[in-house]
């Protein structure tokens, strides 16, 4: 009777040194991937902040730089060069013609953002991140007016070969389109017309 006393307590003793291995195990994998949500978002921060650093106050810019392969996904740095490529042509297009003072195709306004203006401030709200796939929502401001315009774009990332790279941004109501794909698309193909 005392061996199969003995024998039930081993079992319980072993059920909770298992259990106490889970619960370890569980915080280490927890604190792992928190650490790792935390490495994302700073990521994630850092390329929002490249993007208006480097593209955000003038489209001058996009006319003099490379389009960034640090920056941008592979698909959305093939739609924005199609689109300067686009632009450029125009330009010369109407420089050779006989109407040179008529206005080729260029970017107006902020193109990375939905305000045509630009904006004065901005803030990321918020990171989103799912698997290989993230959402910043950057709250801008416009104060050269009043009362000042406040709207939210939301920039989409993806993870392209262990790095963050931009690839969509949605625009607000407040911007005469959709999303910087569509807009880009949508100038080249009006480039072709």
């Amino acid at each position: 009777m005392a061996f199969g006393i003995h024998l039930e307590q081993c079992r319980i003793m072993a059920r909770l040194f298992f259990l106490s291995l889970s619960i370890i195990f569980s915080l280490i994998a927890c604190k792992r991937i928190s650490s790792l949500a935390s490495d994302d978002k700073t990521a994630i921060t850092k390329k929002v902040y490249d993007l208006y650093i480097q593209y955000g106050k003038s489209n001058e810019s996009i006319y003099n730089k490379p389009i960034s392969q640090e920056l941008f996904s592979p698909d959305l740095k093939n739609i924005l060069e199609n689109a300067v490529r686009a632009s450029k042509a125009d330009i010369e297009r109407v420089k050779k013609s006989d109407h040179p003072d008529e206005k080729p195709l260029i970017f107006e306004g902020a193109i990375f953002s939905s305000l045509y203006e630009g904006y004065s401030g901005y803030q990321i709200q918020s990171i989103t991140v799912k698997d290989k796939t993230a959402e910043a929502a950057v709250r801008f401001e416009y104060n050269m007016t009043s009362p000042k315009v406040l709207w939210t774009d939301k920039i989409h990332l993806v993870k392209h070969e262990h790095e963050w790279k931009i690839d969509n941004i949605t625009f607000d109501r407040i911007g005469s389109s959709k999303d910087l794909k569509t807009q880009m698309t949508e100038f080249v193909k009006s480039a072709h017309e």
